[in-house]
């Protein structure tokens, strides 16, 4: 049997164990564009290493004196920022994940904000795991609050619910988190078991009762059916999972991710529980007030860039995919997607992160509000890749300076060395 475990309202939840009084209150975790990282002054930035592979890798410590005023609220005294967890209190006020926090504040006046603490959310999900770990045989990460775990061998499928009934109140007593399991032969199943047992429920569907289970439940509510699919199924008059089930067909025509998908639904995918997945991207992002001084821009792109570099220097990793992302006011946005087969190193991903932007700003009088920037492709044993040789002689200069910058910066902080251009202020 298989098992999906997902903690309720994580972010709120993990505030509570710190903070008793939010129980039972209207609270919601909000984050803003994150002013830290583009400040002068010395921030103190925390690599996750063993985060799995959908998690972030750098984290910073947060002020303890948190409020959510000095983070929310401009100088011109407009409220920004969105709510990205609430409490199930918040429900009857509506509401929901993405919700701009102005908005928020005026349903439910009596609401509790806080601002996010992800370096706090991670470290506390390391534990879970890690307590997890000891009662699993076989663990798999799938988020920062959601885990699968494979009892085949260890628990009779005739004591699963048991199991996970001790295993609620066990990890409710130690980490006072609510959590809720849902347990199948598929691991996929057991997710949606998952989702409609909550809050702090526990359920268990054998194969005998699946079909029962899944034909009433709409096509929006699986794992893997995205917008664009289900807009299209509807077109089709399909609205439940037993409808889609019915016509295997149309999951076939998009091949093998169709294939896999419809297998899934039926709860016959026997996919296995995956314990450790290698990484397939590493990305830093920020959203802030829009900006129109284009040096101001090249200076943020410079730090994101250098802040990731760092975490992919830290990480070991040679990404060969380079990804940037940008948004204007008013909706626009532009993306760019380069490959080149070069050693890793901080000035290439920093020159490559301006060339990117240079080519994607096709709107210079507009505002630009965000930048985004990723990394993948990495090279391993069975993504080999053979490196230009007309850069390879100075990209080891740069890899070797590169190395012997991450010590200084493991030693004394990330913003200990950086570059001219990010102390000017504008």
């Amino acid at each position: 049997m298989k098992i999906h475990l997902d903690l309720d309202c994580y972010f709120v939840s993990a505030e509570r164990t710190r903070d008793y009084r939010l129980k039972g209150k209207p609270v919601v975790v909000a984050k803003g564009s994150d002013k830290r990282i583009f400040a002068n002054y010395k921030k103190d930035g925390v690599i996750l290493g063993d985060t799995g592979a959908f998690n972030s890798v750098l984290e910073f410590k947060n002020n303890l004196n948190r409020i959510w005023q000095d983070e929310f609220i401009d100088e011109d005294g407009v409220v920004r920022g969105i709510v990205i967890a609430k409490s199930y209190e918040t429900k009857p006020y509506g509401i929901k994940t993405g919700t701009p926090l102005k908005d928020a504040l005026v349903m439910c006046p009596g609401l509790t904000v806080l601002p996010s603490d992800h370096l706090f959310y991670q470290k506390l999900s390391q534990k879970l795991k890690s307590f997890l770990e000891l009662k699993i045989p076989l663990l798999e990460q799938y988020s920062i609050d959601e885990f699968f775990g494979d009892l085949d061998g260890w628990i009779k499928d005739d004591d699963t619910l048991e199991f996970i009934t001790d295993l609620r109140d066990e990890i409710m007593d130690r980490f006072d988190l609510p959590i809720t399991i849902g347990a199948n032969r598929s691991k996929w199943i057991a997710k949606l078991i998952t989702d409609k047992a909550k809050p702090f429920g526990v359920k268990v569907v054998h194969n005998d009762d699946i079909n029962d289970f899944v034909d009433p439940i709409g096509i929006d509510e699986f794992p893997g059916i995205g917008r664009a699919l289900s807009k299209k199924l509807r077109s089709r008059y399909i609205h439940t999972l037993g409808e889609l089930k019915k016509k295997p067909n149309l999951l076939n025509s998009y091949g093998k991710t169709g294939q896999e998908l419809y297998k899934r639904i039926c709860g016959i995918d026997n996919e296995p529980i995956i314990q450790k997945s290698d990484r397939r991207a590493i990305n830093i992002s920020r959203n802030f007030k829009a900006v129109l001084d284009r040096n101001e821009i090249q200076r943020r792109m410079v730090i994101l860039a250098r802040y990731l570099s760092y975490s992919v220097m830290k990480l070991g990793l040679n990404p060969t995919t380079f990804y940037c992302k940008i948004r204007y006011e008013h909706g626009l946005k532009n993306s760019l997607s380069i490959t080149q087969d070069r050693l890793f190193n901080e000035r290439f991903m920093i020159d490559t992160a301006l060339h990117m932007l240079d080519t994607l700003d096709t709107h210079k009088g507009y505002k630009i509000h965000y930048i985004g920037l990723s990394v993948s492709n990495f090279t391993n044993h069975s993504n080999k890749k053979t490196f230009s040789l007309l850069d390879y002689q100075e990209d080891k200069k740069q890899s070797i300076l590169s190395a012997g910058l991450l010590k200084i910066r493991d030693k004394y902080g990330v913003d200990v060395i950086r570059y001219g251009c990010e102390n000017i202020l504008r």
